[in-house]
């Protein structure tokens, strides 16, 4: 069970271009409340917010716009040409980030949660899940994908999947997998199929326990 009473919580993670925001999408529409992880890692960045001194202060001012903001897309050229790079940009964000998803699961009305992070099972997070799922994609897909709405480089987007731990990984850990090659029809009918038996695993009773029964002894004369 989730560290959270009465809450019914999924974690929603894949690669990079799988298809996660689209299913975290598909599952609010069902009537979830859902949390961007990964979104909320760029407004811990914002200017003010908690991580963005740490972040200037470790990847230089460079990496700061003529706004005042973090330059999202220089900071990415530097994190994901770099593995030591990237995992010190997550040791200054993911623990920020796991403050501020708590209030926001506990305060929620709906019961079912649905937190969306591509880093989902390489942390701690994983086990604070009733359930993970993982949207799953071909990495020519997940490319095809890159190029064309995301209007990445050839090279970026070859860089942005090579620097991501293995799918395989995740599925490994996966209680449900939603397959995201195909169309948009094809995973809606699989998130309608697996809410489904969120909802009959949510209103089925639930067994009693069982009250042990005292013991009664009787005395035998010898």
């Amino acid at each position: 069970m989730s560290r959270w009473p009465n809450k019914y919580v999924i974690g929603l993670t894949g690669n990079i271009a799988t298809g996660k925001s689209v299913v975290r999408q598909m599952l609010q529409h069902q009537g979830a409340y859902t949390i961007d992880a990964d979104g909320l890692a760029h407004q811990v960045m914002m200017p003010n917010a908690p991580a963005y001194k740490p972040v200037i202060d470790m990847f230089g001012k460079s990496i700061v716009g003529p706004d005042g903001r973090i330059n999202r897309a220089m900071l990415g050229q530097i994190v994901f040409s770099n593995p030591g790079f990237l995992k010190k940009l997550e040791e200054i964000t993911h623990p920020i980030i796991r403050q501020g998803i708590n209030p926001l699961v506990s305060r929620a009305n709906q019961r079912v949660i649905v937190i969306e992070a591509i880093k989902l099972v390489d942390t701690d997070l994983a086990g604070w899940m009733d359930s993970i799922w993982v949207v799953d994609a071909k990495p020519q897909t997940q490319y095809q994908r890159l190029v064309s709405k995301r209007k990445m480089s050839e090279a970026e987007a070859k860089q942005r999947i090579q620097a991501q731990a293995a799918q395989a990984e995740k599925l490994k850990r996966a209680n449900v997998v939603i397959d995201n090659n195909g169309n948009v029809e094809d995973t809606w009918k699989q998130v309608q199929q697996q809410w489904a038996e969120i909802r009959r695993l949510l209103t089925s009773p639930q067994p009693q326990p069982v009250k042990p029964q005292p013991v009664q002894l009787q005395l035998v004369k010898l």
